[in-house]
């Protein structure tokens, strides 16, 4: 019997308020992601990776975001519609999130120690003395030099890198059962970005997470991701292994993306994508992609596309790709 995933996400749409009137910015996302699992989501800025993992975490702005319609289940509990109290004894707990930034999400005016220490004070039964102890122990765990003597260093004594690992300790230190990992290396030097990356698979491993990784990033995705969905103005429009997806793309977005991105197997310049991702006040009735297409026919420029399964566990969205191989 195949394991129930931790995190199912069925026809998820998140709308924002803008000029008076409300546009999706996410729309009918369908993701599953299992234990032990990192599921990679791709896509240039502004294709909706963010407001996914946000809307999961129920930290979409209130007053100008909503969720339209969808599922969001954390193993077999929906989160949708749950009061703030009960979100907050999730958060943390069952759920966790890094932030791209770790300068801004982290307290200046906190020790580092006290902010991890806080996190495990507010979803463990442990005095004061038990939660300094335990976030000793995360910093420890996340290779952090010299963990005892740095608990009291603020976050601007600490390098980018650092600092990173001290959001990821504070992510892991109730022991989540999901990680969201927003864009966690984007701001590190190469050599730094591949001792994070490690270190998250080490404590993938390690706790049997399930983690969803957000990047625009395609190197990144190669070394970490086991499963990728691809993202573009809102829908996702190709979901597989990561083996299957370098190896043979099937969307034209995916291929653009992949032609984009430097190789060291590969000569000759890059391929810029043409265009721009629409704006949400701008969707039209068709493929969002079509007016960047190479391929597209005509019916692309009129009727959405729906996202087809084309092999086991591979979808597509695509009028002239949605085939069975």
């Amino acid at each position: 019997m195949t394991e129930a995933p931790i995190l199912e996400i069925r026809g998820l749409s998140v709308e924002f308020r803008s000029e008076g009137a409300w546009h999706a910015a996410v729309r009918g996302v369908d993701l599953a992601i299992q234990r032990n699992q990192t599921h990679a989501i791709v896509g240039e800025s502004g294709s909706g990776k963010s407001v996914t993992a946000l809307a999961v975490m129920g930290l979409l702005p209130q007053q100008s975001g909503r969720i339209q319609s969808g599922s969001i289940m954390l193993e077999g509990r929906e989160l949708i519609g749950l009061p703030e109290q009960a979100l907050d004894k999730i958060r943390g707990k069952q759920v966790a999130m890094i932030f791209q930034e770790p300068m801004t999400a982290l307290n200046p005016t906190m020790p580092v120690g006290q902010q991890i220490a806080e996190a495990v004070r507010a979803h463990r039964r442990c005095d004061a003395s038990s939660a300094w102890n335990e976030a000793q122990r995360m910093l420890d765990l996340v290779r952090v030099p010299s963990a005892a003597q740095r608990m009291r260093d603020y976050p601007h004594q600490f390098s980018g890198g650092m600092r990173q690992r001290v959001m990821i300790a504070i992510a892991l230190a109730c022991q989540p059962r999901l990680l969201l990992a927003d864009e966690p290396t984007t701001a590190l030097d190469v050599t730094i970005q591949a001792q994070v990356l490690s270190l998250i698979e080490d404590l993938k491993r390690e706790y049997g997470l399930a983690v969803m990784f957000i990047t625009h990033n395609l190197g990144v995705v190669a070394l970490i991701a086991d499963c990728v969905s691809v993202m573009y103005a809102g829908e996702i429009v190709e979901t597989a292994s990561v083996n299957e997806l370098f190896a043979a793309p099937k969307h034209p977005y995916t291929e653009a993306l992949l032609a984009s991105m430097p190789r060291v197997d590969r000569d000759g310049q890059l391929e810029p994508i043409g265009g721009i991702v629409p704006s949400i006040r701008e969707i039209g009735a068709g493929c969002t992609f079509a007016p960047r297409c190479a391929l597209a026919i005509e019916r692309c420029h009129s009727m959405r596309p729906p996202l087809l399964e084309v092999a086991p566990e591979r979808t597509v969205r695509c009028w002239v790709r949605g085939v069975a191989a």
